[in-house]
């Protein structure tokens, strides 16, 4: 027997679906949010807070946490501008896991001394080039027995450093560092570049 009010609250089944165009924004998966209106969520204890960054910026936040989370043994990975300072980073803390047992959780290994590295290699490499008459330096990699490092230049003269386990897969950290750097390059202006070296000094 039927209460009153009961229609009102019975649905028809083909109205109990419940389509993409009704699913509320945050239930959908991080993938399928357009780039320009995703969060810039970031690893785990890594990088300054995106509160209050324009939109570009939070945009460069958010394809570094992709590259980190979407490709396996990327340990750590920094942003360097050309002249040595840190404008974006990802701790290598939330890849504890990948870490071999040995290795010291310290600041060796953080993303400020990988950019250190990253600024070093980068004028080494572009030094030799000049000597060689080589032209320009694209990528570097350096193959260790318990790591590898990855450093790929961007357009603004900034450069993309990744640190990475020994069994990673090269071919494909090369790739997606290489996505990376072709949208990172079409918005790294002088004044997005400010930006963010004024957050990371806030951190």
């Amino acid at each position: 027997m039927r209460t009153p009010g009961s229609s009102a609250q019975t649905r028809k089944p083909e109205e109990s679906a419940t389509p993409e165009s009704t699913t509320p924004e945050s239930a959908r998966p991080e993938s399928a949010r357009p780039e320009e209106s995703a969060p810039a969520r970031q690893p785990d204890g890594a990088g300054p807070a995106v509160h209050g960054l324009s939109s570009e910026a939070r945009n460069l936040h958010w394809l570094l946490t992709n590259l980190v989370e979407e490709v396996s043994g990327i340990l750590s990975v920094a942003v360097v501008s050309s002249d040595g300072l840190l404008l974006l980073s990802s701790d290598p803390a939330r890849n504890a896991e990948s870490r071999p047992a040995h290795r010291p959780t310290g600041p060796r290994g953080s993303s400020a001394d990988l950019a250190t590295i990253v600024s070093g290699l980068g004028s080494l490499t572009l030094g030799a080039a000049q000597l060689m008459d080589g032209g320009t330096v694209k990528q570097t990699v350096v193959a260790m027995a318990e790591g590898s490092l990855f450093v790929m230049a961007i357009s603004d003269g900034s450069l993309l450093g990744v640190h990475a386990t020994p069994d990673c897969d090269m071919t494909v950290v090369a790739y997606h560092m290489a996505l990376f750097v072709g949208r990172a390059g079409h918005v790294l202006t002088p004044e997005l570049r400010s930006e963010l070296r004024q957050s990371m000094e806030n951190a």
